[in-house]
C-alpha cells in the first residue's frame, strides 16, 4: 500500500483520505491527481490495493482466501499484502472500486462478487463513501475491445464505452453508490470531430522503421511507441499523460465538488489549449452526473 500526502498550509484546505481498491486504470486516473490537489489548496491522502489487471472477482478472492487463512499468500495479491493490511493504514474518507477494462463491458462478471466486496468494504471501514470509478473504452484504433460475453468483444469503441457505462450504471443501482464518471470524460473527447484523437491513415505499422510514429495528436492513451530495442509496441488501453490528467480533473471535480477549471497544474506533454479542454470537459461530465444523480 501507498500512502501519499500533499500537505498545504492554507487554512481553508480540505483534507480528503481516498483509498482506490483496482489495478493500473485506478493509478493511472489517479496518478497526477495529488498534483491537482496541491494546486487547488488541498491535502489529499491516497491509499492503494491495487495490482494489475485484477477483476472483481479477483478481489473478492483475494479476500476469501484471507479470511480463511490470513496467511494464504492467495489473499495477498497486492504486493504481497491483503485487502485488509492495506486498509488499516487509516480511517478513509472515500474507498473506490472498479472493474478490469476488458471485462467491463459484461456485467455478468460484476456480481455477485462486487457486491460481496462492496459489503466487505463497509465492514472494515463503516464510515468510507464506496464510490464507483467508471473506467474508460479503449483507443479507437485497438486490436481489440472490452469482452461482451465469452468469446465476444465490442466491435469498436463507442460500443465498448455504450456497453461498459451501462454495467457501471447498473452497478450504481445495485450498490446504492455515486459515480466518478472518468469514462464518459474520455468519450466526450475522443468523440469530438475537433478535439478527439484521429486515426493516422498514412502510417503502416508493418512496415515502420524506428523513429517513425504515426500523429497522435489530443491521444488520451499510450498508444504507439518504440522500445528500448527498437521494437514498435501498441497500447490502445492505458492512459497516457493527457489521459492521466483528464482522468484526475475528473476524480478532483468529483472529490472536492468544486471546477477543476481554475487549477494552474498542466502536467509537461499536454498542450495549454488540449488542457484547457480537457479541464472544461471534466467539469461539465462531474456537473451533469451530479445532476442525475438520485
Amino acid at each position: 500500500m501507498i500512502v501519499c500526502t500533499v500537505v498545504v498550509a492554507l487554512a481553508e484546505a480540505r483534507t480528503l483520505r481516498l483509498f482506490h481498491v483496482g489495478n493500473s486504470f485506478s493509478n493511472n486516473a489517479t496518478r497526477l491527481l495529488p498534483e491537482l490537489a496541491k494546486s487547488g489548496g488541498h491535502e489529499l491522502i491516497i491509499g492503494r490495493a491495487v495490482t494489475g489487471g485484477c477483476s472483481f472477482e479477483r478481489h473478492w478472492n483475494a479476500v476469501e482466501a484471507f479470511l480463511a487463512d490470513p496467511a494464504d499468500p492467495k489473499g495477498m495479491i497486492y504486493s504481497g499484502k491483503s485487502l485488509w493490511e492495506n486498509l488499516r493504514a487509516d480511517r478513509w474518507d472515500v474507498i473506490t472500486v472498479q472493474q478490469y477494462s476488458l471485462h467491463s463491458t459484461d456485467y455478468g462478471t460484476y456480481q455477485p462478487f462486487a457486491r460481496r466486496l462492496h459489503a466487505h468494504l463497509k465492514k472494515l471501514q463503516p464510515q468510507a463513501e464506496i464510490v464507483i470509478h467508471q473506467t474508460w473504452a479503449y483507443r479507437r484504433d485497438a486490436p481489440r475491445f472490452g469482452q461482451t460475453a465469452a468469446g465476444k468483444n465490442a466491435a469498436n469503441q463507442q460500443e465498448m464505452w455504450e456497453r461498459s457505462r451501462a454495467a457501471y450504471r447498473q452497478l450504481a443501482q445495485d450498490l446504492g453508490a455515486r459515480i466518478i464518471p472518468v469514462g464518459d470524460a474520455f468519450w466526450r473527447v475522443d468523440a469530438d470531430p475537433v478535439w478527439g484523437y484521429q486515426v493516422d491513415p498514412h502510417f503502416d505499422p508493418k512496415t515502420a522503421v524506428p523513429p517513425a510514429l504515426p500523429i497522435q495528436r489530443h491521444s488520451l492513451h499510450v498508444g504507439y511507441r518504440w522500445n528500448a530495442e527498437k521494437k514498435l509496441s501498441m497500447d490502445a488501453n492505458h492512459a497516457n499523460v493527457a489521459g492521466e490528467y483528464l482522468g484526475a480533473l475528473v476524480w478532483y471535480a468529483f472529490l472536492f465538488e468544486e471546477s477543476p477549471e481554475r487549477l494552474a497544474y498542466v502536467p509537461p506533454g499536454v498542450a495549454p489549449e488540449f488542457a484547457a479542454h480537457l479541464r472544461r470537459v471534466a467539469w461539465q461530465v462531474v456537473r451533469q452526473g451530479a445532476a442525475k444523480a438520485p
